[in-house]
């Protein structure tokens, strides 16, 4: 009986006997949404008023322009071409991030926080969103003002008229250590487990399931970091390159 009482959830405080610092979500929170919206909505008029944004002449089948750039949203998903293989880039990565969005409900049961709105309640969950979200935007970032000629990077005080040499500059680490490495980093991300064990969370219903999903999606996003960081700064290509698959 004391270790169903301890594992069960206990019912999260109302917000008046949590502490002082709330407020109402209607007039209050809603109000402040609605001016962050009209400054939005300012910033993007005046944008879109000083930067020249011309018509183009029509498109001539026999020339394509370099580099060939997709519409903004989709240069995020243009610049992980360059990190993973076609496949990988194209289908896997976006089925991963539209599946890990439709469980986060179904993985993250605490149930602090329902009903309220702020980040001390949602500390790691709030914060592996929004550096995924971010994430997302630095990838659009770096193909529409980083990606020249053949698509090469370019620093910001690199000239576009500048050569970059070919990709044979990029090296591929040895499939030994990369599987090494790939080992010991899914290893560290279960690296907390033990501790869950101790605390009998590991009884809860579907508890590992959750913790793996979790584990997972952790490191797929982080991974995608660690790509582009290998990439730019350090010229890998991948880290296990096979005929059937490279990561």
């Amino acid at each position: 009986m004391a270790e169903e009482e301890k594992g069960r959830k206990t019912k999260p405080e109302p917000p008046e006997a949590a502490g002082r610092g709330y407020v109402f979500t209607v007039p209050d929170l809603v109000a402040r949404e609605f001016v962050a919206i009209l400054l939005a909505l300012i910033v993007l008029c005046v944008w879109s008023i000083e930067i020249d944004a011309p018509l183009r002449a029509m498109a001539d089948p026999n020339w394509t322009e370099n580099p060939a750039k997709a519409p903004w949203y989709f240069v995020g998903l243009q610049e992980l071409l360059v990190y993973f293989d076609p496949w990988i880039a194209g289908v896997v990565v976006p089925g991963i991030i539209m599946v890990g969005l439709m469980v986060i409900p179904y993985i993250d049961t605490n149930p602090r926080g329902v009903g309220v709105y702020n980040f001390k309640d949602r500390k790691f969950a709030v914060s592996m969103f929004m550096i995924g979200y971010t994430m997302w935007f630095v990838l659009i970032v770096i193909g529409e003002f980083f990606r020249g000629p053949n698509w090469h990077f370019y620093w910001p005080w690199e000239s576009w008229e500048t050569e970059k040499l070919a990709e044979e500059q990029l090296v591929n680490i040895p499939n030994t250590l990369g599987y090494a490495l790939m080992g010991a980093y899914v290893a560290l991300g279960f690296i907390r487990l033990p501790a869950f064990i101790r605390q009998g969370r590991h009884r809860e219903p579907g508890f590992l399931i959750r913790y793996a999903t979790t584990v997972m999606l952790f490191l797929l996003m982080f991974g995608v970091i660690i790509k582009i960081v290998l990439r730019l700064f350090f010229h890998v290509k991948y880290i296990i390159a096979t005929p059937y698959f490279s990561i």
